[in-house]
């Protein structure tokens, strides 16, 4: 039997296998020009499913409504806690198919898909990550899966000795194309190659954020070899297997999932929310004596930023295992829809006719937003930025430098000033954050001139760049190549000539330390700091160790009055923000969650 033919030489036989189809390439074919988006076959031939809920977290006792479309007579729905064992807690078999064609504006506004099943939580469900699986089989052998997830959130109150994991759902979003367009890309505007400001979550999460086969490959892969061609293995395997173009970016299974499976393992109480409920119900954070936000974390909103900042203030601890905060974006539809213009939004974003630029849907850093990342988390993400894959700084250090040896968060791990650590987990990438910084007797210190806080103490720093580096002898396209420089330089400076590029290429990625009112923030400023635990870095565990300890044993800071937060920094800045400037903080609105018991049953309609 030829290979081709052959269904044991596939990677998965039985799960997604649709039909084979021979199509003409042009000569100037290329994957950067001809990306995927996920969506469903529409094939009556083909059973497929597609689900997904109408919020992203609930309580205990709320009713969760699975909308959906399939074009089977029947699908099962499993829902299970993920974890170190993984814990089935409902599953129905033989739901009634029902298929609904997909709008071609889904990604922005929504699927419109009517309820196939409604569970009612038990009152007890713990706080964690569960995710959804539709199944149905198919005619031709096999069966088509399909994976979403919902949060269960904790109640407000106190949780001694429990840590809070903020998961980050708005870059998660940013980067889902399921239907058609995220913030990157897709089939948005007139010519239906664009990427889109608005995106809903009324609709299901694209292949690979969250379920991913073990190993798949990540995007900081090992250092090349001299001269070799560029390679994103990455983009490769997505393309193979049938996962997302987007899928190794961000994501429960690529990033979040790592750290509750090491933390688990390793003893702590861990409860989860999402970046929705940070933004709806910040009192969720009061009862907790540290917070954890791990992985790929670019995506924010104003209230999600006065939350943290009112709670570390009150006397909280933020720790932050991840990097790139970047973007600011609104949610609208309580929640169901955000927006992002990025670095079209002093252009493009409706905020703009309301004078209100503090609102405006693009980078921190802007010279229109003017709100550094570093007063909330110690580090700005247009500070930092690429490291260790493609042509960004591909032979690079995969680790941290220490400069500091002597602060707590080093305690009892025997490391030295000018010690790399991390780097044979590969912790140090794909995107970094960093400080504008000067050096004075061999050690770092920022300047201040990005809006650093004063209270800022750099601990561990390595290089990162906002382009790949050209090669002349390379004659295959980069990924990113120089576009994010060329951004940057704008969107900081109003214009990107030689001057500005020049201040705009170089950064780092740092490991930092910052007091912050009564509280404090320790921030290890890399998307793969997380391999270090799943890895088994004896240094990256240690430090992981030593943090989590020290803030999930303070006290709650409990209750208080909402964050009036930092307003826009001193008239003339770039310059240093001491965190005295404060501003009023704007009307919040807050979601009404309801549960109908006589409705929301373990039925389907």
């Amino acid at each position: 039997m030829p290979l081709y033919d052959d269904p044991t030489a596939r990677p998965d036989s039985t799960v997604n296998v649709g039909p084979r189809f021979t199509y003409p390439t042009a000569g100037d074919h290329h994957w950067q020009e001809m990306r995927p988006f996920e969506a469903p076959r529409g094939d009556p031939e083909w059973h497929e499913v597609h689900v997904y809920t109408d919020a992203i977290s609930y309580a205990p006792g709320e009713c969760v409504q699975f909308h959906g479309s399939t074009n089977a007579a029947a699908f099962t729905l499993e829902v299970m806690r993920d974890g170190l064992k993984p814990e089935v807690v409902h599953r129905a078999e033989g739901l009634p198919g029902r298929a609904t064609a997909m709008p071609a504006d889904a990604y922005e506004a929504g699927c419109g898909w009517p309820v196939l099943h409604r569970w009612t939580l038990p009152a007890g469900l713990p706080s964690g990550f569960y995710l959804v699986e539709s199944t149905v089989a198919r005619r031709q052998g096999g069966r088509f899966v399909q994976h979403h997830f919902f949060v269960v959130r904790p109640a407000a109150g106190a949780a001694a000795g429990r840590l809070l994991h903020v998961l980050p759902t708005c870059t998660y979003t940013a980067y889902n194309d399921w239907g058609g367009a995220n913030h990157y890309g897709g089939s948005h505007g007139p010519a239906r190659n664009a990427m889109s400001p608005l995106l809903s979550l009324q609709r299901p999460w694209t292949r690979g954020l969250v379920k991913l086969p073990e190993n798949a490959p990540r995007i900081c892969a090992t250092t090349p070899e001299p001269m070799m061609p560029l390679r994103y293995d990455f983009k490769e395997w997505s393309y193979a297997n049938g996962f997302s173009y987007y899928y190794a970016a961000t994501g429960w299974a690529q990033y979040d999932r790592h750290f509750a499976l090491w933390a688990e393992r390793e003893g702590y109480a861990v409860d989860t929310i999402t970046q929705t409920d940070l933004h709806l119900r910040p009192e969720l954070l009061d009862g907790y004596g540290g917070v954890v936000i791990v992985g790929h974390d670019e995506y924010w909103t104003r209230e999600m930023r006065l939350a943290v900042e009112s709670y570390v203030d009150r006397g909280g601890h933020l720790a932050r295992f991840g990097a790139n905060f970047t973007w600011q974006v609104r949610l609208e539809e309580e929640g169901r829809r955000q927006v992002c213009h990025k670095s079209n939004a002093h252009r493009t974003d409706p905020i703009r006719a309301t004078g209100d630029d503090t609102r405006l849907t693009s980078a921190w850093e802007d010279r229109h937003v003017r709100w550094p990342g570093a007063t909330t988390v110690g580090v700005n993400g247009l500070g930092g930025t690429y490291a260790n894959w493609g042509r960004f700084t591909p032979r690079g250090s995969r680790g941290f430098t220490v400069y500091r040896p002597e602060h707590w968060a080093f305690a009892d791990t025997d490391l030295s000033y000018g010690d790399v650590f991390g780097a044979e987990a590969r912790i140090f990438g794909y995107e970094v954050d960093g400080v504008d910084y000067t050096f004075r007797d061999g050690l770092p210190y920022p300047t201040g001139k990005d809006g650093t806080p004063d209270s800022v103490e750099i601990l561990a720093m390595t290089p990162a760049v906002m382009a790949e580096a050209p090669l002349e002898s390379y004659t295959l396209r980069a990924y990113v190549g120089a576009h994010d420089w060329y951004e940057k330089a704008e969107m900081i400076h109003g214009v990107a000539d030689a001057a500005t590029l020049a201040k705009s290429y170089h950064g780092s990625g740092m490991m930092v330390s910052m007091r912050r009112g009564k509280g404090e923030v320790l921030t290890a400023a890399s998307c793969e700091w997380v391999m270090g635990l799943t890895r088994g870095c004896a240094y990256t565990q240690r430090i992981t160790r030593t943090i989590l300890d020290r803030f999930g044993a303070a006290p709650a800071p409990g209750p208080g009055r909402a964050s009036p937060g930092f307003g826009r920094p001193p008239q003339g800045w770039p310059g240093r923000c001491s965190g005295s400037i404060r501003s009023s903080v704007p009307s919040r609105r807050t979601a009404t969650c309801q549960t109908v018991p006589a409705i929301c049953s373990s039925t389907s309609p």
